[in-house]
């Protein structure tokens, strides 16, 4: 197997988030290593990084989330949409990866993994935050 292109590792840590979610609600033990081992056969730090920052900042992802998510809930949309969500936001709000390419990114997941009416809430959701970091940095 080749190297891994960054949107295939994508599709990798959503799948390892999706897990770790599943687990978190049926209230299961698990080794977030051992579901990377099981999803990622080449250790990858790319992959790594994403899942541990998303794990590491999951409260604030969803409190984010759920700021912008309009009169909805992150717990209410489907474990896959969940993955999806979170991994857009850590990565447009806590990784180097340009903004245009988060976003594209996850919009693109949404695309394959998620309905029309969830797809457009990811990328409401992940626009409006980027948006609003913006305003936020011009004013400082």
């Amino acid at each position: 197997m080749g190297q891994l292109t960054r949107s295939e590792l994508r599709i990798k840590i959503m799948t390892v988030l999706y897990q770790i979610n599943v687990y978190q609600k049926n209230k299961m033990l698990y080794q977030v290593d051992d579901i990377l081992k099981e999803v990622v056969e080449v250790e990858n730090e790319f992959v790594k990084e994403m899942v541990y920052g998303v794990i590491t900042y999951q409260k604030e992802l969803d409190t984010i989330a759920n700021q912008y998510l309009s009169g909805w809930t992150i717990d209410r949309l489907g474990n896959t949409d969940q993955a999806i969500l979170r991994m857009g936001l850590y990565e447009l709000l806590y990784t180097t990866t340009p903004v245009i390419v988060a976003i594209n990114e996850a919009v693109e997941l949404a695309k394959f993994y998620s309905d029309d009416e969830v797809r457009k809430m990811i990328n409401g959701v992940l626009d409006k935050v980027y948006h609003d970091r913006e305003l936020n940095d011009e004013s400082r």
